[in-house]
């Protein structure tokens, strides 16, 4: 004989069959790719060897990574997770810590706790990062101080020569799929 009231096995149902539905519609946590020492495997947001990965990291809309070129080059490279839409930008550290690049006059700001997509004095977009590896004590991108001012990448870039390939795998999808 069961010691549980019916109306008590009923809630159970019901906040088990709630659950359910939430873990369907909430993203995972866990949704990042694979990652190793130089970024994110299968993605355009990883460094080729011999460069190595300084920083990179996830937000809910985008993974980075900031690449490091055996002759001390730094190279941002972007993916948005929605459509797999690639940026590979020339990068440089930054007076907080972080990493600046800029592309068609649009810097993007990567620190440990976010990414910061911006015109000029203007804030376009500010994606908290939800994963990092790297340096760990960056300040919050766009901090009012003038040590966080963006100083503009160096002149040499790291464009590439040919246009990119088609997303990866792990780049296709992310929400609304």
């Amino acid at each position: 004989m069961c010691s549980y009231r019916p109306c008590t096995r009923r809630a159970t149902v019901a906040a088990a069959a709630c659950s359910a539905l939430l873990a369907i519609d909430m993203p995972s946590a866990g949704a990042d790719p694979a990652t190793d020492a130089l970024g994110f495997v299968d993605s355009a947001a990883r460094c080729a060897a011999p460069d190595t990965a300084v920083a990179f990291g996830s937000t809910a809309n985008s993974r980075v990574a900031i690449c490091k070129t055996t002759s001390g080059q730094y190279g941002y490279r972007g993916v948005r997770i929605s459509d797999g839409a690639k940026l590979v930008a020339s990068a440089s550290p930054s007076a907080d810590g972080g990493f600046v690049a800029q592309h068609d006059g649009i810097t993007y700001t990567v620190t440990s706790s976010a990414l910061v997509v911006s015109d000029g004095n203007q804030v376009i977009r500010r994606e908290p990062m939800v994963s990092f590896h790297g340096p760990a004590h960056t300040p919050a991108a766009g901090a009012q101080t003038p040590a966080a001012t963006p100083q503009p990448p160096s002149p040499t870039t790291l464009t590439p020569t040919a246009p990119l390939p088609p997303p990866l795998p792990a780049e296709v999808g992310g929400r609304g799929n």
